[in-house]
């Protein structure tokens, strides 16, 4: 009994040290490419073969064929990507994922060492954050194999147990089983690559013959979209779809390729190699043959989802941009929330343009837009801040942290101008309600205060929106000739008082609207500066 427990924990310890090992060397790779995967997928939404190398790429940088399909129902659930460009997506992650496996094929055991040895290296001792994720890749590369190398040595005791025999037995006769068998481990360890490294690990042992490897290859395909599945039970119901088309797409395509299996044994046995070689060579032949099969289907596969699953209108206009599901890959993370503050920031812009409006004409008619759009802006701030914090959570960069602080206090600057931009519409009703009325000048004075501070918010929108040095150098020139007209007007207004050219609440009106102009300028540079010292620090 003492014997059987000291190889299932070698087993499950060499099984940790894999994943841990494969979980380090993705976040590397991932960080690594950082902005670039969120420009693969705008690329794969042209049509689903491009979609399908896309998510190839995708899942070999990130090494999960989960995380791949679980952002992709984020980017549904988001309103960033239909069904159909999803489909080929997930077809391409399939294939991704056996990148995995024929990695660990390669007998680099004696260079280990190495690789340990040097990730390290570059981990601990450089400071460049691009050479750190280079040894974070490294190091986990070397990770993987020695975990399994731990699972292998385990496999062969276990080969040998009279349970693990009849097992084999039971499978040589039931492709259903094996099938059953391999959906059930991915399901478990949450990854069709583990999955796949204890079955590689047995062939390495000879305990299984290619015969019984493929239907449970077949099954870890199936497995992997439990992940997908379980994370859309809280997405829209298009969401849902996506993760229905890749069982589906899994599922259709294990029952197309059963009766080929012989077929299917007897080329990657031609192919020659040791079996561990010829299982792993197996599962690529499968993806990719399954892929182009099935990829000039990829309508059908919308239609068959959209049968099952019916549509409900409400559902289908809630999407989520800020998905938690995105957290799992901090840079698509990072780049969703972007998004979504150039939105609260456009929402400000537009706050200020009617309020002035309302101001300047007495035209209140959109106020109610305003006051919309304020509520807007303060729930995306709230939201935005709580998913920016989560994301700092995760393994993310020195750049990526000084990144996400920027963004918290610019977010913070861009809710504040909305409260100025209600108060300039508060003012507006004053002066309705108030029956009150401004001198020519004053009015002139108005609009062109309401023109500078507008060239000072378009200028820092254009340093944050394009990370712009010049428009962040330009902002600080326009704020200085935004302090310099409030003085200014403040002084001439005063005057005017003096001389009863109009009265006091009108004229109270009039210097708190500049006040707030002017606040809004200082917002505006704000936002510019972070953009000017978070440059500086990334360049440093």
């Amino acid at each position: 009994m003492q014997e059987y427990i000291s190889i299932l924990l070698s087993l499950f310890s060499g099984l940790a040290l894999f994943l841990f090992g494969m979980t380090f060397m993705g976040d590397g790779l991932e960080n690594a490419a950082g902005s670039k995967l969120k420009g693969f997928f705008d690329k794969a939404i042209s049509n689903p073969f491009k979609g399908a190398i896309i998510g190839t790429i995708v899942t070999a940088i990130i090494q999960s064929s989960s995380a791949t399909t679980v952002m992709v129902v984020g980017f549904v659930n988001a309103g960033l990507m239909n069904l159909y460009q999803a489909v080929g997506v997930i077809m391409g992650a399939n294939i991704g994922t056996t990148i995995t496996g024929q990695l660990i094929t390669f007998k680099i055991d004696d260079y280990i060492p190495v690789f340990l040895i040097v990730g390290a290296a570059l981990l601990l001792f450089m400071k460049q954050e691009k050479r750190k994720e280079v040894g974070k890749i490294i190091f986990g590369f070397g990770i993987l194999f020695m975990g399994l190398i731990v699972m292998k040595d385990a496999m062969k005791p276990i080969a040998e147990t009279t349970f693990f025999q009849d097992l084999i037995l039971m499978l040589q006769g039931n492709m259903f089983l094996g099938i059953l068998v391999g959906a059930l481990m991915t399901a478990v360890v949450q990854s069709s690559s583990a999955s796949t490294a204890i079955l590689l690990s047995l062939a390495a042992t000879g305990a299984i013959s290619l015969e019984i490897a493929i239907p449970i290859l077949f099954g870890n395909n199936i497995g992997t979209c439990v992940t997908a599945l379980v994370s859309s039970l809280n997405a829209n119901k298009i969401a849902k779809k996506a993760a229905f088309i890749h069982l589906s797409f899994n599922v259709i395509g294990t029952i197309i390729f059963l009766p080929l299996i012989g077929i299917l044994a007897k080329i990657v046995m031609e192919m020659g190699g040791s079996v561990e070689k010829q299982v792993a060579n197996a599962h690529t032949i499968f993806n990719i043959t399954n892929a182009l099969l099935l990829l000039p289907f990829s309508g059908l596969f919308v239609k068959l989802a959209n049968l099952v699953l019916k549509d409900n209108e409400d559902d289908e206009n809630k999407v989520n941009r800020l998905d938690v599901r995105f957290l799992e890959t901090p840079a698509i993370a990072f780049e969703q929330a972007f998004q979504e503050s150039l939105t609260m920031y456009d929402l400000a812009k537009e706050n200020i343009e009617i309020a002035t409006k309302a101001l300047t004409t007495g035209d209140i008619t959109n106020i109610q837009t305003l006051y919309t759009n304020e509520s807007e802006i303060n729930r995306i701030e709230r939201d935005l801040s709580s998913f920016l914090v989560s994301i700092s959570s995760h393994d993310i960069t020195e750049d990526d942290t000084n990144r996400i602080t920027s963004m918290i206090k610019i977010i913070n600057d861009i809710e504040r101008i909305g409260d100025h931009s209600k108060n300039l519409a508060e003012l507006a009703e004053e002066v309705m309600q108030n029956k009150l009325t401004f001198t020519d000048e004053a009015l002139e004075e108005l609009t062109t205060m309401y023109n500078y501070t507008l060239d000072s918010i378009n200028s820092s929108y254009a340093s944050y929106k394009h990370n712009n040095r010049q428009k962040a150098n330009d902002t600080v020139i326009f704020e200085e000739n935004i302090d310099r007209l409030e003085e200014l007007l403040r002084d001439k207004h005063i005057k005017r008082l003096s001389q009863n050219k109009c009265n006091a609440h009108s004229g109270a009106v009039f210097l708190d609207a500049i006040s707030n102009y002017e606040r809004i300028g200082d917002h505006a540079i704000n936002i510019a500066e972070y953009i000017l010292n978070l440059n500086d620090n990334m360049t440093a």
